[in-house]
């Protein structure tokens, strides 16, 4: 057969690319291509998850001001006082209050004074002995 050829009526095109396929077998013309070495890779707009849980999230009814309080037992106490209370947590008492500690303390980053930021490592401390987790 020749490159063009005629079969009852239809023209027939014969290519390296049967009948308009890609080389991974779909019939559609792949559109999709790598960028250039000089063209710009647009970045998608950062995921904001972590404010979202910040402003959204309902895993614990916490005292309001809960990680302002001055003395490390009283955050403590009220962070265990919450998660046993949320009949939403999907974890232990102990593991979301703890959590719920670590992500203040991990929000809050660089931003955290030194001071709060020991307090509230004693209050970890104090957790695992409410929860009778510590040493």
């Amino acid at each position: 057969m020749s490159e063009d050829a005629t079969t009852e009526g239809f023209s027939v095109t014969h290519s390296s690319n049967r009948a308009g396929r890609s080389r991974s077998g779909s019939s559609a013309p792949t559109t999709h291509r790598a960028p250039k070495r000089n063209e710009a890779v647009q970045k998608a707009a950062p995921r904001r998850w972590l404010a979202e849980v910040t402003e959204h999230s309902h895993a614990l009814d916490l005292q309001a001001g809960v990680f302002d309080l001055k003395d490390a037992k009283s955050v403590a106490r009220s962070l265990k006082r919450s998660a046993e209370r949320s009949t939403r947590r999907k974890s232990t008492p102990y593991r979301s209050a703890l959590s719920m500690l670590d992500f203040y303390m991990k929000r809050a980053g660089k931003d955290l004074p030194a001071r709060r930021r020991k307090t509230l490592e004693r209050a970890k401390v104090e957790l695992r002995k409410l929860f009778g987790m510590g040493d």
